[in-house]
């Protein structure tokens, strides 16, 4: 559906690329791009929402390439960037018809709908700008709906959100998913882990792997450790290793989880990694320049 090849984005002035060489051939799903700040995750969204061109490579949907011709994304597009601004006199409903009428979308009961499915129905004709956040990301959706877009693009999507927002908001984009594309941008692994299908890891701009939850998980198999020691040999030793978690206990020990290939200390056992451990054990674990 959505091929992206060889793809690069070069910034002038900077010291290097913000992205290099991505190659991803994503179907209907949820995809999690997951890095760290600085990354290349927005970057990458940006020229994939045909916001910016990219440097060298192709974006192709359907066989059909973008880069060229922008309108052919644009119209199957939905858009939702990390701060979705709201006009302060507007409702939610007045704001929904506003983008409606830019997008050319006229039937007004797919507004009603749309808020009826990110349960803003009852705060139709509240004024946006009073909303929380959570209130304010699902109007976004709404909005990049409209149009019923093929490709859902959502960066940071839950940045300021509490759980119970933010859960409600990742089941929203669950459901989604089942249909559409929809490519989830952030650096929180739990926003995603439970309803990704793929994973695409971005290190320095570049994808260091693509894979589902489950086999990036398996990939981290024997690169985690978790036990007990001394606090003071702790402190002696801790620069030895990737500590991914330290307890400390009654009685002046630390029970530790490690990422090493080999067992860090004495009395340490192979744990079953957490995604976002896995992450990080195939991220330090492994010798520099092995592949992720």
């Amino acid at each position: 559906m959505l091929q992206l090849d060889d793809l690069s984005k070069h910034f002038a002035g900077a010291k290097s690329a913000a992205v290099e060489g991505v190659n991803l051939h994503l179907q209907p799903g949820v995809l999690g791009l997951i890095g760290h700040n600085g990354a290349g995750k927005t970057t990458l969204m940006q020229m994939i929402a045909t916001l910016c061109r990219p440097s060298r490579g192709s974006i192709r949907l359907d066989g059909e390439d973008i880069v060229r011709r922008p309108e052919l994304m644009r119209r199957r597009l939905g858009y939702l960037p990390q701060d979705f601004g709201v006009y302060a006199n507007l409702t939610a409903l007045e704001l929904l018809q506003y983008f409606a009428a830019l997008k050319g979308v006229r039937d007004i009961g797919r507004i009603r709908r749309l808020l009826e499915q990110v349960n803003l129905h009852e705060h139709a004709h509240r004024q946006a700008s009073s909303f929380s956040g959570g209130m304010r990301q699902r109007l976004g959706i709404a909005q990049a709906l409209l149009n019923e877009p093929d490709v859902l693009v959502v960066d940071e999507p839950t940045a300021g959100l509490d759980p119970e927002e933010r859960l409600r908001f990742r089941q929203l984009l669950a459901e989604i998913g089942f249909r559409k594309l929809v490519i989830v941008s952030t650096h929180i692994v739990s926003d995603v882990e439970n309803m990704a299908t793929q994973l695409a890891i971005l290190n320095q701009g570049r994808l260091s792997a693509c894979e589902s939850p489950a086999v990036l998980q398996q990939r981290a198999s024997g690169l985690v450790w978790s036990g007990e020691m001394e606090a003071g040999e702790y402190t002696a030793r801790r620069a030895e290793w990737q500590v991914l978690q330290a307890q400390p206990q009654r009685g002046g020990s630390v029970r530790l989880r490690v990422a090493l290939q080999r067992q860090p200390f004495e009395g340490a056992q192979p744990s079953l990694p957490s995604l976002e451990e896995a992450l990080m054990a195939l991220r330090y674990a492994l010798p520099q320049g092995a592949p992720t």
